[in-house]
């Protein structure tokens, strides 16, 4: 008799196979979800590691590095050779005995010279030392554009725990308001609230949500942000480590602005740069002057030749007799040698160098005023850091007590409103009243920690969390 049950190894092998199964999709499922963590050090680390710009400077630092050992390397003498092999047909000159002949000749000639530059103005020193500077600009510009971007990653590092806070405070908020909802459509279906009380009701719920919308867009551009500072996949799932940010009471808002602008003229790459570039730029007229002197240089030389077409004399019974020249002995017995040196006097270049010198010069006091710029321009930034940071101080202290009375006023509304006391507007604005000074107070505790970590950003200092 058969029935509709399965056999015994039918199961095992059914139930086997959705095992396997639920492993595969539980796998699936937890690689998708797989995040990584994030911490503000890993975010710096990882920026500083794939960051283009970053290896953009760095390819230019080692062009300028190759240009500095090529500078080295011109004091060395050179080194050529020039073979040739020729083949020569009707009426020709040979090569060896320089007399004209008419028949095929088949030559070979080559010399090996060399030069080195004895003396030019210092050109050669000059010119290795500003290939030098021009290296450390190129280092100092590196600097530059790491600190620049350590600045930007901390940045929107803070912005995406604040708006963390934010979207929080939303969803919050619409709990609130969804639970204000209910009692509010309750007491309509009871007559207890009119159809104004209800709409004003759903009108907060929609504020409420399009509000959390806002927080969550913001949210996710500032964490796009954050990964493309890290040169990361946009697809990439990473969860931002959360600083507890209660702990951080020791934040340092009094500042001297003279003093941190003193401390931070020694440090900060801007400044280094434009000092830098105006070394490279003084230098520069040096290596434009050497063109002023005459060059002195040392030659040497040595080669040889062959040709098919020279013979031997001999004399033999028969008289005068000629007879192939050997290879070997003409190789030796044209060796020639040459020593000497050579000396050139600029006479009249067009003003070719006095304009060179007069645009070097020009250069140089662009970046003496480059320079100062950029420290009148750190000057003013430390300047209005050091407010900032106080202004922040105080508008969180502001903010903290706005908070405190929204709250207390609200917490007062709604236990009138829960006895019918106040209506459903009071009841709603002492709600929204209380929704702005929270956002507020999020957003004035993250501005106060990010203000005073742009401070320890001009003094050097290590930035943690």
């Amino acid at each position: 008799m058969k029935t509709g049950l399965p056999y015994p190894h039918q199961t095992k092998s059914a139930f086997i196979a959705i095992c396997i199964c639920f492993l595969l999709m539980s796998a699936t499922a937890f690689k998708s979800d797989a995040q990584t963590v994030i911490t503000l050090q890993k975010a710096v680390q990882l920026t500083l590691d794939n960051n283009l710009q970053i290896k953009q400077s760095q390819f230019n630092e080692a062009i300028d590095n190759e240009n500095y050992k090529q500078a080295k390397n011109n004091r060395l003498p050179n080194l050529s050779a020039n073979p040739q092999a020729s083949f020569n047909f009707g009426r020709s000159v040979d090569p060896s005995t320089n007399q004209f002949v008419n028949q095929s000749i088949f030559g070979l000639s080559g010399n090996v010279s060399s030069q080195v530059l004895l003396f030019q103005g210092g050109l050669l020193r000059n010119q290795i030392l500003e290939s030098k500077l021009l290296l450390d600009v190129d280092k100092s510009n590196t600097a530059k554009v790491k600190n620049d971007l350590v600045l930007n990653v901390i940045t929107t590092y803070l912005q995406v725990l604040s708006n963390q806070d934010l979207v929080k405070a939303a969803e919050q908020q619409i709990d609130i308001a969804n639970q204000t909802l209910d009692k509010v459509q309750k007491n309509f279906d009871v007559g207890n609230n009119t159809l104004a009380d209800l709409s004003q009701s759903k009108a907060t719920v929609s504020t409420s949500q399009l509000n959390l919308t806002t927080a969550q867009n913001q949210l996710d551009i500032s964490i796009l942000t954050l990964k493309q500072f890290m040169e990361m996949d946009p697809a990439t799932q990473i969860a931002v480590e959360r600083p507890d940010i209660s702990k951080l009471t020791d934040v340092k808002t009094m500042y001297d602005a003279q003093a941190v602008f003193n401390s931070a003229l020694a440090v900060n790459p801007d400044v280094r740069l434009a000092t830098v570039q105006k070394q490279a730029a003084e230098q520069n007229i040096a290596v434009a002057k050497s063109y002023y002197y005459p060059s002195l240089a040392m030659f040497g030389s040595f080669g040889s030749n062959y040709s098919n077409a020279r013979k031997l004399t001999t004399t033999g019974p028969g008289g005068v007799v000629f007879v192939p020249y050997p290879f070997t002995d003409q190789i030796s017995d044209n060796f020639n040698q040459s020593l000497g040196v050579s000396l050139q006097i600029p006479i009249f270049t067009r003003f070719a160098t006095r304009t060179n010198v007069k645009k070097a010069q020009i250069n140089f006091q662009l970046s003496q005023v480059s320079e100062q710029l950029a420290k009148n321009n750190l000057n003013k930034t430390i300047a209005q850091a050091v407010l900032d940071v106080r202004a922040a101080d105080k508008k969180y202290i502001s903010a903290q007590q706005t908070f405190q009375s929204n709250k207390d006023a609200y917490n007062v509304t709604q236990q009138r409103y829960t006895v019918g006391l106040v209506n459903s507007l009071d009841y709603n604005t002492a709600l929204t009243n209380l929704n702005k000074s929270e956002f507020d107070m999020i957003q004035a505790r993250y501005e106060v920690i990010f203000r005073s970590k742009v401070i320890d950003y001009y003094l050097g200092n290590t930035i943690t969390l």
